[in-house]
């Protein structure tokens, strides 16, 4: 059966309008919007790259990452094609931008899934989540929502690793079968998100515009949906690596009151289109110390020799050991009958780490 297509409405002036996503794309018949997968076809909405898995793997989840959700475990991991952003530093470039990738020759590789194919091999490699990654997978929000609901079904969990940039009617239906999601906040500039990384206008207010405002309200509604939720930000030399920008970062995730979420800060290295070098390790280890002055989880990741252990928010126990995918429990004790999270070894408090 032909896959629906959803979250198209209205006309555009030269074609129909895709309502996903804050762009809000107007497509022309036997074109495609920003994001490169979702099309006009004969005026209708089309979704051809609906189970289109473009990479499939068992990966550690702190890879996703995810430091404070399941630790030490196996998450079956599914990308896709298409990406409603278009960030000249992308690593995936080649599966996340379809039309650079058509144009310079390459073929998007893949192979169909169904979601029952999906949860069946999530099942097989006795993996007890599954993973949504790689590129941007809520361009294909269809898809998601089919999968996501099945994993569900079968006692899997669902895990969203996405720049967040989506529309609300979207996001409420597929946060409400998410488990645990790692969120982008790419930078705290309306501006940076329309120059640089290809989002929309900037409003006259100058504070959440555009693309900027939809990842901000992504991240509160995940929280207030009670997913669990890491935030990344990926330090880029001369784009969002000034005090101003990271503190302005570091306070809205201080905004929705739970001094539990992860932060994650992230070398940047040259790939794609932007060719600035790659972020010092000495710099973005200062940038995690005083970003530890406002947040108690704030991990440095992408550079070498980096351990991101994981220490008692009450006892300073060391909690989780890390040295680089590899996870080692050092002071975890098993929860009480009927709770999520691990308790603290050293002093039985509560931790927000999920089991």
């Amino acid at each position: 059966m032909e896959p629906q297509a959803r979250f198209f409405g209205g006309n555009a002036e030269a074609g129909i309008r895709c309502t996903l996503c804050p762009h809000c794309c107007g497509i022309p018949d036997g074109g495609f919007g920003v994001c490169g997968v979702r099309g006009n076809g004969n005026g209708k909405g089309v979704i051809p790259f609906y189970g289109l898995v473009t990479a499939l793997a068992l990966d550690p989840i702190e890879k996703k990452p995810l430091f404070h959700f399941r630790p030490g475990s196996s998450i079956l991991s599914i990308g896709f094609a298409g990406c409603n952003l278009r960030c000249p530093f992308c690593q995936n470039w080649n599966i996340a931008r379809v039309p650079d990738a058509c144009a310079g020759g390459v073929s998007v590789p893949g192979r169909r899934m169904t979601p029952v194919e999906v949860v069946s091999t999530a099942r097989h490699n006795d993996s007890k989540a599954i993973a949504y990654t790689y590129s941007e997978p809520l361009v294909h929000a269809e898809f998601l929502l089919d999968c996501m609901s099945l994993a569900h079904g079968h006692g899997i969990a669902n895990v969203l690793v996405t720049n967040g940039c989506i529309g609300t009617e979207a996001a409420g239906e597929i946060l409400s079968l998410a488990d645990a999601a790692n969120i982008d906040l790419k930078c705290f500039s309306p501006t940076t998100y329309a120059q640089v990384l290809g989002g929309t206008l900037v409003e006259t207010d100058g504070k959440e515009a555009g693309l900027l405002k939809a990842v901000l309200a992504f991240i509160r509604l995940a929280h207030a949906k009670n997913v669990h939720v890491e935030v990344t930000t990926l330090v880029v030399p001369g784009m969002n690596d000034s005090a101003v920008e990271l503190d302005a970062c570091a306070d809205f995730i201080m905004s929705l009151n739970d001094p539990g979420i992860p932060w994650h800060l992230s070398a940047y290295h040259p790939g794609y289109l932007w060719k600035a070098p790659a972020t010092d390790p000495g710099f973005l280890l200062g940038a995690k110390e005083r970003a530890e002055k406002k947040r108690r989880f704030v991990y440095a990741g992408n550079i070498p020799g980096e351990e991101n252990n994981t220490l008692c928010p009450c006892c300073d126990t060391l909690l989780l050991r890390r040295s680089g995918y590899r996870t080692e429990m050092v002071g975890l004790a098993e929860p009480a009958s009927g709770e999520a999270f691990y308790r603290c070894a050293g002093c039985g408090g509560g931790t927000g780490i999920v089991c």
